[in-house]
């Protein structure tokens, strides 16, 4: 244990990067390497790990991004892949390294949050972060869907024309709203388009939008609608639904001027925030899906 050293942003040296992403692929099965392959982990990332030898064992990573809050811009720290190898777990690495990012990073940022899991819900209130409450929205949809399927095309993470745009869209996006949204977090979206939604992934070429959703018999859950232009969400849903949609489910918080009859339920994700002075976390709203670190 005395011989943990402590090492960060370790983007460019090999050793200790494919280590981080061994611990990160055992504990988690997330995988890193095509998304680092492909361009995708950006100066906003920053790994916080303990280090035996040549072996990370313990981290905890900073992701650097924007929170926007009723059109304000709030700066914010989202902490995520917390972990630890198990034959290091119990002798309080996690606590050290929360400590080190709060050391650094506490007085420059409106707010810090996280998601944990079950496991740890005690883990993270010793360090000033408090549950929040968040809220899932839906809407029951009797609208006619548009007919010209044909302008509506999957995209293939695959082919390098469609990877590009994708690209494109994510480093250059609006917020997918200004009630709550988050902003610089194209690192954490093309996880997600590679790694978790690489199915669910469609153009608009009318409208010049990039929705990522699933549709089962009657039911649409709508992950996150990508623009680089201002959008009306109605015209969106009338596209991707079809004649057997009932009900759309929004993975983010729509915007309130959109004319949508949405429902709102409680949706508890183990989210964790910790506030510096005014900077309050805002109620009934869902963070997207698609920027959870």
């Amino acid at each position: 244990m005395q011989n943990l050293i402590f090492a960060k942003n370790y983007k460019n040296n090999d050793t200790l990067r494919k280590s981080f992403f061994d611990l990160a692929a055992n504990t988690f099965d997330i995988h890193f390497e095509h998304w680092y392959q492909q361009g995708c982990w950006g100066e906003g990332y920053i790994p916080f790990s303990l280090v035996d030898g040549d072996r990370v064992v313990a981290n905890a990573s900073v992701n650097f991004l924007e929170l926007i809050v009723h059109g304000q811009k709030k700066k914010a720290i989202q902490i995520g892949t917390v972990m630890t190898h198990p034959d290091y777990r119990g002798k309080g690495l996690s606590t050290r390294l929360m400590n080190l990012i709060l050391e650094e990073y506490e007085n420059k940022c409106d707010l810090m949050y996280l998601f944990a899991n079950e496991s740890v819900l005690e883990f993270y209130p010793k360090f000033g972060f408090k549950a929040v409450e968040e809220h899932l929205f839906s809407m029951d949809f009797t609208e006619k869907p548009l007919t010209s399927a044909a302008a509506l095309r999957k995209l293939d993470i695959t082919n390098a024309e469609d990877l590009h745009l994708i690209q494109k869209f994510a480093s250059q996006r609006l917020p997918v709203s200004q009630r709550f949204a988050t902003n610089h977090t194209s690192g954490i979206f093309m996880f997600y388009c590679l790694n978790v939604f690489s199915n669910d992934i469609y153009y608009l070429e009318k409208e010049d939008v990039i929705v990522i959703y699933q549709r089962g018999d009657n039911h649409i859950d709508l992950f996150d609608v990508v623009s680089l232009n201002e959008i009306h969400m109605g015209d969106i849903l009338r596209a991707v639904a079809d004649a057997n949609t009932e009900k759309i489910t929004f993975h983010f918080t729509p915007d309130d001027d959109q004319d949508l009859d949405l429902k709102r339920s409680i949706n508890n994700d183990g989210l964790f925030v910790r506030t510096s002075g005014d900077h309050l976390y805002p109620m009934h709203v869902k963070h997207p899906i698609t920027s959870i670190a």
